[in-house]
């Protein structure tokens, strides 16, 4: 099967790349990827509240890459990984975009779609106590937050999450979620319009 991650990639090709990466997630990996894009921030003169929010939404970003992605599917002939993703940084303007992607197999798509319409359909007041309530309630595992992960990253960005399914086959889907960080948004900007790019997501939940 064919994967077309370029064609969505080349729909934001229009800032200036700080960090773009494809294929396993290891901590190595992530560390670099945390002093380079930190390195690169000050090296710009970026206000710390900016610099705080980028770190932020990197570390959930990586976290997911790390922990929580599916293994390829069997025919999949990028690298030999067993587990892939990608990681693409840039700065637009005043702002940072972070794309990240990987695997999902489609027993596990509903769950995930559930969880992300659930974060854009709540008030922003509802996204603070979701995530005092998951941080009171549910297990931290060794493998992170018990779901802490994408209300964390919408409670920090102020903005509703951005993101899309493309199908591989009938038994995985990519998934991207796409971050604009800015450092002057906040929760009064939450009902503004933000484009979710579903239409991923309905293609596949006519043909899953």
């Amino acid at each position: 099967m064919y994967l077309d991650i370029d064609n969505y990639i080349k729909q934001y090709s229009g800032g200036e790349v700080l960090y773009s990466l494809r294929g396993d997630f290891d901590s190595s990996v992530i560390n670099n990827i945390f002093d380079n894009i930190e390195e690169k921030m000050i090296s710009l003169n970026e206000p710390y509240r900016l610099r705080k929010k980028v770190y932020n939404v990197l570390v959930e970003s990586l976290q997911n890459l790390y922990h929580h992605v599916d293994n390829v599917p069997p025919d999949f002939c990028e690298g030999k990984f067993d587990k892939y993703g990608l990681i693409l940084i840039q700065k637009e303007g005043a702002c940072y975009r972070v794309i990240t992607g990987n695997f999902v197999r489609s027993n596990h798509y509903k769950k995930l779609k559930d969880k992300l319409d659930k974060i854009n359909q709540s008030s922003y007041e509802e996204i603070k106590e979701l995530y005092k309530y998951i941080l009171n309630h549910q297990r931290i595992s060794v493998k992170g937050g018990g779901g802490l992960g994408l209300v964390d990253i919408a409670k920090k960005t102020a903005s509703k999450l951005n993101y899309t399914f493309l199908k591989y086959d009938e038994d995985y889907l990519f998934y991207f979620l796409n971050v604009l960080v800015e450092e002057n948004r906040d929760e009064t900007k939450w009902d503004e319009t933000n484009i979710v790019e579903d239409n991923g997501a309905d293609y596949n939940r006519r043909n899953l």
